[in-house]
């Protein structure tokens, strides 16, 4: 009686479990539905909206814009890196060649001209020569320099080693000048143009030193010498003074203190 009772209590329960699994999960959803969806939309009309299956992919999809939107552009019909040029540069060659024609030469600008240069050196080296004032009034430096340096050099022969006087005695000169001479000329004179002159007239006083190599400068011979040296260079210096800065009737006045700066290099040659 035990194991039919047993045997009745779990039939019962089977069959509650059939009825729980047939009532959980009902709907009306079916396979059938699925195909008649056909993934749409409730516009039939649109061809987006067909079947997945019914779709015709053969047909082209284009583009329409609506009429207020702009057009797109063009498409580029260009060379990717190569753009077209809108102007044709002129050679690199051609605008160097005009650049530099167009261009001073290189001694002009900086202010050395060996035209003037050989015309002052011979004008002090003729002094009955007329000297050209326009040319005088200029600040060259260049052939001053030489011709210091050249003295020096001469001096160094004898075994002088003299060019920190002759730099600084041609210094203080040029100061001493600069101020007399503005003084006495209405027009006034640059302190360039002052050292430009001196420099040119002690081209003399080379002479004079390269004579000392030779011979000895301090007999009768030597002080003749460098007399006649040093009135050369004051007469020099003073006419260029003269024509430059139209001091007529002045010479001698400015042929004094040269004569004394020049006879301090005279005496630095000797001794």
């Amino acid at each position: 009686s035990r194991v039919g009772g047993s045997l009745h209590h779990r039939q019962l329960a089977m069959s509650g479990f059939d009825n729980f699994n047939t009532d959980f999960y009902q709907s009306s959803y079916s396979v059938d539905d699925q195909s008649q969806a056909g993934y749409g939309y409730s516009n039939t009309e649109d061809p987006y909206n067909k079947q997945y299956g019914q779709y015709d992919y053969s047909q082209p999809m284009g583009y329409s814009s609506p009429p207020g939107m702009m057009q797109p552009q063009q498409p580029y019909t260009g060379q990717i890196y190569q753009p077209t040029p809108a102007f044709t540069p002129a050679s690199s060659q051609s605008m160097y060649s005009s650049s530099f024609e167009d261009e001073p030469p290189l001694l002009e600008e900086l202010g050395i001209n060996f035209d003037h240069i050989w015309q002052k050196t011979l004008t002090v080296l003729h002094p009955l020569k007329a000297a050209d004032g326009s040319i005088m009034n200029e600040t060259d430096l260049a052939g001053p320099m030489v011709f210091c340096l050249a003295f020096g050099a001469t001096l160094l022969l004898t075994g002088k080693i003299q060019f920190g006087y002759v730099y600084g005695i041609s210094a203080i000169g040029c100061l001493g000048m600069y101020c007399l001479l503005n003084l006495m000329s209405m027009t006034g004179v640059s302190f360039g143009c002052v050292a430009s002159v001196l420099g040119y007239c002690l081209l003399p006083m080379i002479l004079l030193s390269s004579f000392g190599v030779l011979f000895s400068l301090q007999g009768m011979l030597g002080i003749v010498l460098t007399a006649a040296i040093i009135g050369w260079c004051s007469f020099s210096a003073s006419k260029i003074f003269i024509s430059a800065l139209a001091m007529d009737g002045q010479q001698l006045l400015v042929a004094y203190p040269c004569a004394l700066l020049y006879g301090v290099f005279a005496l630095i040659s000797v001794f």
